[in-house]
């Protein structure tokens, strides 16, 4: 491929982006149209995996993000996370992080906990937006308006930035919960049920940070005391 032909294929590559962008903000774009001035996306990470804390976290906007990279985190590399969640707090007018603990999950099943790690974000912002957008649920004690719109982490700039930083959040967390219990792995899958992780539970069983509510923790602490009894 010659010089000519290279930048007009990176041109379009950009223009891609910028209309993918630009879609993005489709939700933020008729919130600001009907006067919003802060706007708030919010998400949680975590509610599938067998260990650690449910994580939410919202960012709050006056503008939009076009930030490119920007999607679900599930679609997003490690390496580019990191780098756009540096990016998003520096531009956000506002974000927070909240977590609802591996108790809390067992105390009020993961969806309730989810909604609570939600609160617990909203509550420690700095600037609360008017206007919140959420992935699917309805957040209660929110008292502005809000739009839950299904797959909204695909679907909404804001819940796509929040998507980031909570996952980003939660990762770090797993990392440095790897260093207290190396023999689960949890550097490496993040608590989720892979083989190796379904595997470190039938020869360890579980430990504190296990949710042994999930079925895949209760099998797997079954199935460690019948080898150990």
């Amino acid at each position: 491929m010659n010089v000519a032909a290279a930048a007009h294929k990176r041109r379009l590559a950009r223009e891609r982006e910028r209309r993918r962008l630009v879609r993005l903000h489709v939700y933020e774009r008729e919130a600001l149209g009907r006067g919003f001035r802060l706007i708030g996306g919010i998400d949680e990470v975590g509610r599938g995996p067998l260990a650690g804390p449910v994580v939410a976290a919202c960012v709050v906007t006056d503008g939009p993000l076009m930030l490119t990279g920007l999607d679900d985190s599930k679609k997003v590399p490690p390496e580019r996370r990191e780098a756009l969640a540096g990016i998003i707090r520096s531009r956000a007018v506002a974000w927070a992080v909240g977590e609802a603990s591996v108790a809390e999950i067992e105390r009020y099943n993961i969806y309730w906990a989810s909604i609570l790690a939600m609160e617990r974000a909203l509550a420690a912002l700095a600037a609360q937006p008017a206007y919140l957008l959420t992935d699917a649920v309805r957040i209660r004690s929110f008292g502005g308006e809000q739009l839950p719109v299904i797959k909204g982490d695909a679907k909404c700039a804001t819940v796509a930035a929040a998507s980031i930083l909570a996952k980003v959040h939660r990762d770090a967390l797993l990392v440095a919960l790897d260093q207290l219990h190396p023999q689960y792995g949890f550097a490496e899958h993040k608590g989720y049920a892979t083989a190796r992780h379904i595997a470190a539970l039938a020869e360890h069983g579980p430990c504190e940070h296990h949710r042994r509510q999930f079925w895949r923790v209760r099998d797997a602490l079954t199935l460690f005391d019948c080898l150990e009894s």
